[in-house]
């Protein structure tokens, strides 16, 4: 990679030192751990990839990655294969392509964009049974969680988000998100200091989320707060429930 500047050195350090802190405020990784990074292509599993990997480095945890993409056959977006695997490689971590597809016809109720990513994460859990990883990290940053948030508050009538670790028992795998303290406008500066090369064809439902009125709705809510995501993270590890409503047990 290109000599950095050192206002760039800087702003990469601090992403360093805010995914170790991800890492041992949360519990994310422990010794002895393979991990499998989910590496779609965008910006922010690129950067995962970068930072785990640089990580990987340090023995303590030990642990060792593999970075798996996932292409959907039905689906018309296209990644660089090849770039994928040179930076995966640039970090010593092994490249693995599976290729998945389904059938939208079984249950129309769902959009493309759901069944899509459903699949997408279902093959990842299966390839990662097959190389006896533990764990699965995901490039998910403070925004998303934040704007999960939001979503699920607004539309589910429920509190939650994707946290920073969950254990799936179901599939006896573990979820880890070490871009949690990290945020979106952090992302693109990291983006942008490494120049990393864009998808060939972008996924075609990417803009038709409600995911977008969630961000647009945080940049309303930061002209209030310039923290205001510091603050959303820090109210769902501070939740008294005992000022919430709380349905009796007991009916008369």
């Amino acid at each position: 990679m290109d000599e950095l500047s050192k206002a760039d050195t800087q702003k990469i350090r601090k992403l360093h030192n805010k995914v170790k802190k991800a890492i041992n405020e949360y519990g994310l990784i422990d010794d002895g751990d393979h991990i499998l990074i989910g590496l779609s292509g965008g910006k922010d599993s690129l950067a995962l990839v970068e930072l785990l990997g640089e990580r990987m480095k340090i023995f303590v945890p030990k642990f060792k990655l593999t970075a798996v993409h996932i292409s959907v056959e039905n689906i018309s977006y296209q990644s660089d294969l090849a770039y994928l695997e040179a930076h995966s490689n640039h970090f010593n971590i092994p490249f693995v392509h599976h290729v998945t597809k389904f059938d939208e016809t079984i249950d129309e109720t769902k959009s493309k964009c759901f069944l899509c990513s459903w699949h997408r994460r279902k093959a990842l859990f299966e390839v990662a049974k097959q190389l006896g990883c533990n764990k699965i990290a995901l490039g998910h940053h403070l925004d998303d969680m934040v704007e999960t948030l939001l979503l699920n508050l607004f539309y589910q009538g429920s509190f939650g988000t994707m946290p920073p670790k969950l254990q799936m028992e179901k599939f006896d795998m573990t979820i880890i998100r070490p871009l949690s303290l990290i945020t979106e406008r952090e992302m693109k500066e990291m983006e942008s200091i490494r120049d990393y090369k864009k998808q060939i064809k972008n996924c075609p439902f990417e803009k038709d989320s409600s995911r977008r009125d969630a961000k647009n709705m945080i940049t309303e809510l930061e002209k209030w707060n310039p923290d205001v995501r510091q603050s959303i993270l820090g109210a769902m590890q501070n939740i008294k429930t005992e000022y919430l409503p709380q349905k009796s047990k007991y009916k008369a």
